[in-house]
């Protein structure tokens, strides 16, 4: 197989050899990993649950932790779904990436349609699938929402894979656009998964589910359209891995018995502390009003209108990989360039800018980083 480099691995390809200006502390904006703490509450749960490391956990997750996620479900999006429709992961990434290759091996000629820019995982997966892929381009045009498909690509599909809210672009998408994908999965018999890993970053208005979109046009069952989602942002706790798939248990059940295989049981320690961490909604809001104040900060620095959902500005620059040296080399800040998260005639125009730090800091890295922005203007 040949896979591209990861985003990261480019990015200190592209900056070898350049010195970054000393005078300034180093800020790296370019991984959405949260650098809060991990709640008390969580980190004492593991501590204590220590004890269970000497026990096989299930591949399939105790139902402590099932009830958790699915409380949450219920709690955030008004769904009720049952245990036999939903798998705890080792976070979203693993399943991001096999369970494409579950889905299609049966398929000789398989087609995956996802958005563009897009996380690079979803690009891992049509390669491990050898599948041809169908890029649903998120343009400023558009307000960065994907539009729908011919019905010819349709037909094609196999699966199709949305990510709203959207990362890198921070984009949206309403529950009756999303129930229009939804109609279509089900007209078209292609499998929809909706990345929804950054739902619960948002400032007033929630992001629609997936699951809410099907009950929406009466496919209660969730007939070919799974969710996933994670409590890595929610709850600042990447290193926990706590993810979960949900919806069709016609697919849910017959890829938890595939799982048993792939060897992806979550540790007893960390199940007991995910099932704290998702029934904790006091630190999810914390987090979140710290995300919505660093918009703000944003939104006030660098004169932009920031997006309503995650904490990343999509910030439209004249040529991204110059950009990137030259902000590194002057100013001792590190950014992502949107062509290591998309084709490159959509995303060649762009840096992502993750804002993960708390106000203070973002507020200095960020007048930083206008000021290398009114020095560039000005030559």
């Amino acid at each position: 197989m040949n896979f591209e480099p990861y985003p990261f691995e480019k990015l200190n390809t592209l900056l070898n050899g350049i010195k970054p200006n000393i005078d300034y502390t180093p800020a790296i904006l370019t991984i959405g990993e949260p650098q809060f703490d991990t709640p008390p509450n969580i980190v004492q749960t593991l501590q204590d649950s220590s004890h269970l490391l000497n026990k096989y956990p299930k591949s399939s997750g105790e139902i402590y932790l099932k009830t958790s996620m699915i409380n949450f479900i219920k709690r955030r999006f008004t769904i009720d779904i049952s245990p036999q429709q939903i798998i705890p992961t080792f976070g979203t990434r693993e399943v991001l990436f096999n369970l494409p290759g579950f889905l299609l091996f049966d398929k000789s000629d398989s087609t995956m349609a996802y958005t563009n820019p897009y996380y690079k995982i979803y690009e891992g997966a049509s390669t491990a699938t050898k599948s041809q892929v169908i890029h649903i381009d998120l343009k400023q045009e558009n307000n960065f929402k994907p539009q729908l498909l011919s019905d010819e690509q349709f037909n094609r599909c196999d699966i199709v894979i949305l990510n709203f809210p959207n990362n890198p672009t921070g984009a949206v998408i309403t529950i009756d656009e999303l129930s229009l994908w939804v109609a279509k999965a089900l007209e078209f018999d292609f499998k929809l998964i909706s990345d929804e890993c950054y739902s619960e970053i948002y400032d007033d208005t929630k992001p629609p589910s997936v699951l809410q979109a099907c009950k929406q046009i009466g496919n209660d069952s969730f007939k070919n359209c799974l969710a996933l989602n994670s409590i890595s942002k929610r709850n600042s706790a990447p290193g926990l891995r706590s993810g979960f798939v949900c919806g069709d248990e016609n697919i849910i059940q017959p890829y938890g018995i595939y799982r048993t295989y792939v060897g992806c049981a979550i540790p007893l320690p960390l199940q007991v502390a995910q099932a704290v961490a998702w029934d904790d909604d006091v630190s999810a809001e914390n987090f979140r009003q710290i995300y919505r104040q660093n918009m703000t900060i944003a939104s006030e620095i660098l004169d932009i209108e920031v997006v309503s959902a995650t904490f990343y500005i999509w910030l439209k620059v004249a040529d991204e990989l110059e950009f990137t040296k030259n902000l590194y080399e002057t100013k001792n800040i590190k950014v992502l360039p949107g062509s290591y998260l998309g084709k490159a005639d959509t995303a060649s125009q762009y840096v992502r800018i993750a804002l993960v730090e708390n106000p203070q800091k973002t507020k200095e890295i960020l007048t930083r980083l206008k000021s290398f922005i009114d020095e560039k203007n000005n030559r």
